[in-house]
């Protein structure tokens, strides 16, 4: 092949190359990931187990025999309690070396006088458990404060019904008369006709009165 034969079809060859290559998609532009969200989570309500534990870390700061002996739901303005969960949670914890008492209260936010997180107040005497209001332990704690409820709200779902307005409060204690620690559930007044239920915290299993 002469050297005319040879330069045609070097050019032949570069042509169909650079056809190819004109006529080949161009690449999509590639999409920006998406922005991550800025908005801050909206502050909620708790269950009791979840409010304990913040509170029992640091008070096994104070003693290390300490065992919990009540829980309770509170209030705090701004928010609203609902299914057994609260935006304020009160627990009162014992250490029988030292004979004393501390409450323990956490918020899910600032209000007022009420501080964010956990705060303690300064120990108190305690004289040791009666039969109305006995130490536990943290395993005794099985079931939430949320299940409790929805426990005891199927079991008076007729008085609700009429009582829809009522507000609630929940307690976790334990008693000589209980075969275990429970939640106790109460809407209205105990006193003036309101409605409770006693559920067991180890089994979440209804207690009689």
């Amino acid at each position: 092949m002469d050297n005319y034969l040879l330069k045609t079809v070097a050019i032949g060859t570069a042509a169909i190359v650079m056809a190819a290559c004109s006529s080949a998609p161009a690449p999509a532009p590639s999409e920006a990931p998406p922005a991550a969200s800025t908005a801050p989570k909206p502050v909620e309500p708790v269950s009791g187990k979840t409010a304990f534990y913040e509170m029992y870390k640091p008070a096994r700061q104070w003693a290390t025999d300490l065992q919990p002996l009540s829980l309770a739901s509170g209030e705090l303005a701004g928010f609203k309690n609902a299914d057994g969960k609260a935006a304020l949670w009160t627990a009162v914890f014992v250490s029988p070396s030292l004979a004393q008492a501390r409450h323990f209260t956490y918020a899910i936010a600032t209000v007022g006088t009420v501080s964010r997180g956990v705060s303690a107040d300064p120990p108190e005497r305690w004289s040791g458990p009666t039969k109305a209001a006995m130490a536990f332990q943290n395993s005794d704690i099985q079931v939430d404060s949320d299940a409790a409820f929805k426990t005891a709200a199927t079991k008076g779902a007729d008085w609700l019904k009429e009582h829809a307005d009522k507000k609630w409060t929940i307690e976790l204690g334990s008693a000589s008369r209980f075969p275990a620690p429970v939640w106790y559930i109460l809407w209205g007044d105990a006193k003036a006709g309101g409605y409770a239920q006693f559920v067991n915290a180890s089994t979440g299993e209804i207690v009689a009165k």
